[in-house]
């Protein structure tokens, strides 16, 4: 609900019954106020919320205080709806916001308000007025301020007020002010707010013009200069210091200050503020004192002060108020303390004792001194300079001694000094020095000899005394009596405490630990003997301590393990190492013996030998890494002490490698060939040369290459696995029998290689191993520099095809169908049959020389040749080597091999040509020699490869057949494959 405020009585709010919903009239349902009532009633049966007697004034509610929002100032209550003999009750809440009025006018703080402005100040200077309250606020609240002009003046054209946005009434300067000709305005201000009917009210503005100090004071001189005697009376004027200002009022004021001035100055004198005059405040002592020189300042009062200065020199003149003073200090080396001089008695005649400064702190004649040496005193004053530009007031003395002194005859001397001034009246003073003659040490502690050498034996008792030391001294009394201790010695920084002292006054030398020779064999030190006198003299002796050995010490070597690596092949009697073996002990407790003792399984009997001297190590064998690779054994030395004590040692000797070891190819061997098809894809792997080298490391890391028989570049090796792999395609040409030259080479320095054999049988299938295994053997004997790879009839039999051609072409019309008969006839036998192994081909180099011409290969009853199986796979054949021979380089020729092996067949009659897919061999021999005595089978071929009983072929015996394949000496085709592709 919303009410405004400062209403009467009885003013109706708001019906709570219909606000909620509830139906009033039965009587049943009745309405209570349970909070609120100060200000609010309400209607038990309608619900009728009105106001009560007491004036509501929002400006005075306490939680409207600082509450500008209007719809923040509420007052809460509480309804209770009551149901039927109250069975049910409901609590409900309320607010009643209260309404501003514009019942409150703005009013200023004062009546009149007074602003104080400066003379001078310049157009468009800003002045914050007072500002007025209005307990209203919103539209009710403040809202303009204005400036009326004053009654009869003018002032409206020199001030104007300007109201910012947070109604901040200004005052301007809108002109010249001077304090001369007008001090002060009285303007009209009024302030208004914005309610309706508007209300207002007004104050004075009394607005004072003050006077700016624009004026300096000037003092009459720039520097002011006086005498003053020294030691005059506190109060005594010296002069005064005038100044003027032509300003009035304060401005024109003038007080005096001291401007720069020490503090001395601050001190002694005292400046009147208000006349000017200087005078004494303490008395001044010129010889603290002689001028003083100091600034004084005339400063107006106003604000801000304006000041100016006058300088002030003040001389003081000198009186002769101050006795002479004697000093006596010590000079050089000899002691003055307390007014006592310790002159020793063998001093030189006219020696300087002591300096005697005479000083006179008055000023010309009073400051002039003469001083002397009053009594019968063996000294005597003499000036410590010449010098003419020494001052009067202050001169320096050497008292020296006049004759010789004798301590025996007179101990004590008490000498006088005198000084007198010049002044009128003269002062004097005196002082006076106690010397005293001392006796003199002249003779220093002797020690009979210079250097003292003691034996002593190691492993001592603690406190055992070691030697006695003895020094002398010619003089007496304290003079002659000793101390003795230990210092270092000049030749060696390390002190003698802890290991040894020495009796202070008997000078016997004990040993306090136990002494090791083997760490320590001599200890020097010195023993330093001191008078008692002053100053005490001293001698010093050097002590020598030997210590003797004991066989204390067993041998110990340098390592408990010493390792050695040598190569091996090294030459009998050769040095593998040095052992080195110390004792600590001395002489014969220090000779050693060395001697080899036998490991656990005697490796190093009869093999090793030991320099007895030296601790070198010898061998008797020549060693080879690949038989054994170390060997352990201890050392064993013995000293010569009694009794004899022994140290042993472990030598482990690790046997290098060296590059002694050619690779060894334990696959293929060079009698073994692989089968390819001519189908097979690029990258088919053909067969993998596997290689081993006895040497270790570098020495057997290996490496594969193809070095020939690879003319078409068909064939490519991984040079660090050794696989062969295709990578050229196959073509008609490439069929038949590929000897790829492999040359297995090692890392070593310099490195060593094997070369072997791989035989590759490109064709269908193995129709007739035979005849591949015959062409294996022929290669075997043909030049490593001649290439063995494929058909060489091939490119023959074209050419032939070629000029038979061009002949034909050549010939006369009438016998050209003759000629087409013979070519058809000729080029059908040659499709069918292809190469006939009876059949000589001098254009073959491969061929053997001796052939068979008789014998053809046979055809079935139905002149048809049996179908051989083509195999998709490789198959692998290898032979035995004997007796480990290798290839040495790649252009030699195999060598002679006096064992083969002969072939069996399994599972396959006496005339099957079946081998099988693998067989297995163990021989590393690389090369393999075909004998003439070989079987032969029929005169087709003239050199068969002589089996060994131990090489066994796996494999189905009938799945290969020579049906009825023609082949040449290096290549097998099947009749109709082989036809197919000749007519291609």
């Amino acid at each position: 609900y919303r009410l405004a405020e400062e209403g009467p009585a009885d003013i109706r709010i708001g019906n709570v019954a219909s606000d909620l919903g509830i139906v009033t009239g039965s009587g049943e349902v009745t309405f209570s106020l349970e909070s609120g009532s100060d200000y609010l009633k309400i209607d038990n049966m309608t619900g009728e919320l009105s106001t009560t007697e007491r004036r509501i004034d929002r400006e005075k509610l306490p939680q409207c205080q600082m509450i500008f929002d209007e719809n923040e100032c509420f007052l809460d209550f509480e309804v209770s709806v009551i149901g039927p003999s109250q069975s049910w009750v409901d609590l409900f809440e309320g607010r009643v916001i209260i309404l501003d009025i514009n019942d409150n006018t703005p009013t200023f703080p004062s009546p009149v308000l007074t602003l104080t402005v400066e003379e001078n100040r310049p157009v468009g200077t800003l002045y914050l007025l007072p500002t007025a309250t209005d307990r209203d606020f919103g539209r009710n609240g403040i809202e303009r301020y204005e400036l009326l002009q004053e009654p009869g003046g003018d002032g409206g054209r020199r001030v104007a007020d300007t109201l910012d946005g947070e109604k901040q009434p200004q005052l301007i300067v809108k002109g010249a002010l001077d304090r001369e000709q007008r001090d002060s305005y009285e303007l009209s201000l009024r302030v208004r707010d914005g309610g309706d009917p508007a209300r207002s009210s007004q104050a004075i503005l009394r607005v004072l013009i003050t006077d700016v100090n624009d004026n300096s004071p000037r003092f009459e001189k720039s520097v002011y200069e006086a005498d003053l005697a020294e030691n005059s009376s506190p109060g005594t004027p010296i002069l005064q210091l005038r100044a003027a200002d032509l300003d009035v009022g304060v401005n024109g004021q003038i007080e005096y200050v001291f401007g720069a001035a020490t503090e001395s100055v601050r001190r002694l004198l005292r400046l009147d503020e208000t006349s000017g005059w200087l005078s004494v405040l303490h008395r001044i002592d010129r010889e603290e004192v002689n001028q003083l020189r100091f600034t004084v300042m005339a400063r107006d009062r106003g604000q801000p002060p304006k000041t100016d200065k006058a300088t002030v020199v003040l001389n003081i003149r000198d009186e002769n108020d101050n006795v002479p003073t004697i000093d006596i200090r010590k000079i050089g080396r000899i002691p003055l303390r307390d007014g006592v001089a310790s002159v020793a008695e063998d001093v030189l005649v006219d020696t300087p004792i002591a300096l005697v400064q005479v000083s006179d702190r008055d000023q010309g004649e009073n400051g002039v001194v003469t001083c002397t040496v009053v009594g019968d005193v063996p000294f005597q004053l003499k000036p410590a300079s010449e010098g003419e530009g020494e001052p009067q007031n202050k001169r320096k003395y050497f008292l020296h001694t006049s004759a010789p002194l004798d301590y025996e005859a007179v101990r004590d001397y008490n000498v006088v000094i005198v000084a007198v001034d010049s002044g009128s009246p003269s002062l004097s003073s005196n002082n006076s020095l106690l010397v005293r003659v001392g006796d003199t040490n002249d003779n220093p502690p002797v020690f009979s000899q210079a250097v003292l050498e003691v034996s002593f034996p190691e492993n001592n008792l603690p406190g055992e005394r070691v030697a006695t030391v003895v020094a002398t001294d010619a003089d007496s009394g304290k003079n002659a009596e000793i101390t003795y201790s230990l210092e270092a010695s000049p030749l060696s920084s390390e002190a003698p405490g802890g290991i040894f002292s020495i009796d202070p006054d008997s000078g016997d030398v004990s040993v306090q630990a136990v002494l090791d020779r083997e760490q320590r064999d001599t200890y020097e030190f010195q023993v330093t003997a001191r008078d008692k006198g002053v100053p005490s003299l001293q001698g010093s002796t050097t002590v020598v301590v030997r210590v003797a050995d004991r066989n204390d010490n067993e041998p110990r070597f340098m390592q408990d393990v010493f390792t050695f690596y040598v190569k091996e092949n090294l030459q009998p009697n050769s040095p593998v190492g040095m052992v080195t073996v110390m004792d600590f002990d001395k002489g014969r407790n220090a000779e050693l013996s060395l001697s080899i003792q036998p490991g656990d399984h005697d490796q190093a009997a009869g093999i090793f030998s030991i320099e007895n001297d030296t601790g070198t190590i010898f061998s008797t064998v020549s060693f080879d890494r690949e038989q054994q690779t170390s060997y352990t054994f201890k050392v064993k030395a013995v000293d010569g002490g009694e009794p004899p004590r022994s140290a042993t040692a472990t030598v482990s000797l690790f046997v290098m490698d060296e590059n002694d070891n050619a690779p060894t190819v334990t696959f293929p061997s060079n009698s073994s060939y692989t089968v390819l098809p001519p189908s097979s894809n690029m990258r088919t792997v053909v067969a993998t040369v596997v290689a081993t080298d006895a040497d270790t490391g570098l020495n057997a890391d290996l490496n594969y290459s193809i070095v020939g028989g690879n003319p078409f570049k068909l064939f490519e090796i991984d040079p660090a696995s050794g696989v062969v792999s295709l990578v050229g395609k196959l073509a008609p040409k490439h069929y038949g029998l590929h000897r790829l030259v492999v040359q297995v080479n090692d890392s070593g320095q310099p490195p060593q290689s094997t070369t072997a054999l791989l035989h590759v049988f490109v064709n269908e299938s193995l129709s007739n191993a035979t005849v591949v295994e015959s062409q294996v053997a022929r290669s075997l004997h043909t030049p490593l520099a001649q290439d063995i790879a494929g058909d060489p009839s091939y490119e023959l039999s074209k050419q032939r095809l070629s000029i038979v051609i061009g002949v034909v072409a050549g010939i006369m019309t009438v016998i050209l169908l003759i000629l087409v008969v013979v070519m058809a006839r000729y080029c059908r036998s040659k499709g069918k049959h292809g190469y006939e192994a009876g059949k000589k081909d001098h254009e073959d180099f491969f061929t053997p020389q001796q052939h068979d011409k008789a014998k053809k290969p046979k055809k079935d009853k139905k002149g048809k040749k049996g179908k051989q199986p083509l195999y998709s796979s490789i198959v692998t054949v290898e032979a035995s080597k004997p007796n480990g021979q290798r290839y040495d380089s790649v252009n030699e020729k195999l060598s002679n091999s006096p064992g083969m092996g002969r072939y069996r067949s399994v599972n396959g009659g006496p005339g099957s040509p079946d081998l099988a897919r693998h067989y297995k061999s163990s021989s590393p021999l690389p090369t393999v020699q075909l004998h003439p005595q070989s079987p032969t089978a029929g005169k087709k071929h003239q050199a068969v490869q002589d089996l060994p009983p131990a090489n066994t072929f796996v494999g189905a015996g009938d799945n290969i057949s020579i049906g009825s394949d023609h082949c040449s000496e290096y290549s097998c085709q099947a009749s109709s494959k082989y036809s197919k592709q000749v007519r291609q």
